[in-house]
């Protein structure tokens, strides 16, 4: 897969790959707080329509400014925009409609089960083996992540509404993982990010402009700041590192490091937002990590051969 040199990822080798990791799972992590933060002085589908609209311009803007090569078919073009509804208008839709409800460190964790489906589906659909260590590693993960989210349940912290939403979120972008990989679109990771975000944008518009009221939005300094990195950390950057794992790694051990969203979110939602973290909730990450690193070590085996073409 070609992709423009001035924002190309560097071909990944065994030394690079960890750092690719850590920085998506920092963006990835810090984007459920950075998108807390902007529903709340924001109404989320006005948010994300915006979102989505300026990350896409900005990228195309910059690509066309270059004078980069337009190497997309009309397929890879129609396969992109599929996965900017599935993987941004969805996605994002759900889970910011949730987010009003729930907070960021629980809609972070339920994200996280992301593994778990997607593992079952990579098996049928695409392939990926599917050995006894990545199933326990996946049960491990889906029960630390379980007891976490009984326990919010439990003490009523949460909406049941607001989770409803946020498991719809979860669906989607399991659903855009397996189509990435099923259908294979060629050409530049840039401009079909560009892509993506344009029909993420519009997917969402006239929803928002249907059940949304711009007077609701609070102007703010950091809904300034949130609104920023969910853009250029979030559309642009953390998707960018995003597809370009599912590229090298596999769906089944690139959605797995999903699975480091429920400590970075409650992390970053307690050091920013204040959100109370227990105990309990800490107890439930320790399946979590050995589930990670037994689903994700056969692919870091393999990491190493493996290349973009």
């Amino acid at each position: 897969m070609s992709v423009a040199p001035a924002v190309a990822i560097p071909r990944t080798r065994f030394n690079t790959l960890p750092l690719l990791i850590a920085l998506f799972c920092l963006l990835w992590s810090f984007a459920f707080v950075a998108g807390k933060i902007g529903v709340t002085d924001c109404p989320p589908l006005i948010l994300l329509a915006a979102r989505f609209s300026l990350a896409g311009v900005l990228i195309l803007a910059i690509s066309l400014l270059r004078g980069d090569r337009w190497d997309l078919t009309w397929r890879d073009v129609v396969v992109f925009a599929v996965l900017g509804v599935a993987n941004n208008a969805l996605y994002l839709g759900l889970g910011y409609t949730g987010l009003k409800t729930v907070s960021a460190g629980l809609g972070a964790l339920i994200v996280s089960a992301n593994p778990a489906f997607t593992a079952v589906l990579a098996a049928l659909f695409l392939g990926e083996a599917l050995t006894w260590r990545k199933v326990v590693g996946l049960l491990l993960g889906i029960a630390g992540v379980a007891f976490i989210v009984w326990h919010r349940m439990s003490v009523g912290s949460d909406s049941p509404h607001g989770i409803a939403f946020t498991l719809a979120s979860l669906a989607s972008i399991v659903a855009g993982t397996i189509l990435f990989k099923l259908l294979a679109p060629k050409g530049s990771l840039w401009i079909g990010n560009g892509i993506q975000n344009i029909a993420g944008g519009l997917a969402v518009m006239p929803f928002a402009f249907a059940f949304a009221d711009v007077g609701d939005i609070v102007p703010s300094a950091r809904l300034a700041g949130a609104f920023a990195f969910l853009v250029l950390g979030g559309s642009i950057l953390a998707y960018l590192l995003w597809f370009h794992l599912l590229k090298v790694c596999g769906a089944t051990a690139a959605s797995a490091y999903h699975f480091l969203m429920p400590p970075l979110g409650m992390l970053f939602a307690f050091l920013v937002l204040g959100e109370h973290v227990e105990f309990r909730d800490l107890l439930g990450i320790v399946p979590v990590a050995l589930g990670i690193y037994l689903v994700t070590r056969p692919a870091a085996a393999a990491s190493p051969t493996r290349s973009v073409t």
